[in-house]
């Protein structure tokens, strides 16, 4: 059977999160990469998400092997859902998502989160069939991300 487990991103080699940032596929759906991928700064800013707000980033590891990283980062307010996968990786989104949601509803007790995506994306539909409905718009970066909201179900 295939395993996740979800883990700090301080345990996996800067080469791994390197090589993932820098893949072409990944590139192309993370309009925020377009300055480029400084990895300390990027550890820096994510275990300082941990220490404000008590929760972050995970790497996910599959069988063993580095998939991605992501979870809730707080973003303008909001736990918001972020994944980064390997392409090899793409079909476990689904199993990743809800893990993270029974984490962010069930051990931290959040009532809700958001996601962001970039209005290029495709598959905002997947986001809709897992129960997040349209929340406007955002900027990160400078950069306009069209917002989804998911409420705890009661």
């Amino acid at each position: 059977m295939d395993s996740l487990r979800l883990v700090s991103l301080q345990d996996i080699p800067q080469k791994t999160l390197i090589e993932l940032m820098a893949h072409p596929l990944v590139g192309q759906h993370m309009p925020l990469l377009a300055d480029g991928f400084d990895v300390e700064s990027f550890l820096v800013a994510k275990q300082a998400l941990w220490d404000e707000h008590g929760y972050g980033p995970w790497a996910f590891v599959i069988d063993g092997r580095f998939a991605g990283w992501g979870g809730l980062q707080y973003e303008n307010g909001d736990p918001d859902f972020a994944l980064v996968l390997h392409p090899d990786y793409w079909g476990w989104g689904i199993r990743i998502f809800r893990k993270v949601r029974d984490e962010a509803f069930n051990e931290l007790g959040l009532d809700y989160m958001t996601a962001l995506l970039p209005p290029g994306r495709s598959n905002s539909s997947a986001l809709l069939r897992l129960g997040f409905v349209p929340d406007g718009e955002q900027k990160v970066g400078g950069q306009v991300f069209l917002k989804f909201r998911l409420e705890k179900q009661q």
